[in-house]
């Protein structure tokens, strides 16, 4: 079995929007059909503000993706990467593809000149949070946001 980690191209929505969606599922989100299109025009975008996309295909088939972003920090002069979106089909867990997604990221990251690299999971996540500890570090923060009324 191949896998391969390349970037995501204009010919890969149908397996993008499958991705996703599924994606969003997991986290009992759906969103309407302008956020589907913005947020795929902004992945192949050219705006150093906007996310970057990665998709992992076995034997040549989409089977997951990743989304991420550089963003200015604070506390540091050079970028961090904030690595927001990562999914791999449920019948390809296990295999390796989360943790080759993320490595991509990690290799993107150095290449932009930052070490530094962030994600965020739910608690319950166990599942990736396997895998989580064995590529990252957990940190102490806990996230806070505004209320939505």
């Amino acid at each position: 079995m191949t896998v391969e980690i390349r970037p995501l191209r204009a010919d890969d929505r149908p397996h993008w929007d499958r991705l996703w969606t599924a994606y969003l599922a997991f986290y009992e989100t759906q969103l309407p059909q302008h956020i589907y299109d913005s947020t795929f025009q902004r992945l192949l975008g050219d705006d150093p503000a906007d996310f970057s996309g990665l998709i992992a295909t076995l034997d040549g088939q989409p089977v997951g993706l990743v989304h991420y972003l550089f963003h200015r920090h604070c506390w540091r002069v050079e970028n961090t990467c904030y690595l927001q979106d990562l999914y791999a089909d449920p019948q390809v867990r296990g295999q390796g593809i989360g943790r080759k997604l993320i490595e991509a990221v990690y290799r993107a990251a150095d290449a932009h000149g930052t070490q530094s690299v962030y994600w965020l999971t739910q608690e319950f996540n166990t599942n990736a949070r396997y895998l989580y500890d064995k590529v990252g570090e957990v940190t102490p923060f806990v996230k806070y946001q505004r209320p939505v009324e």
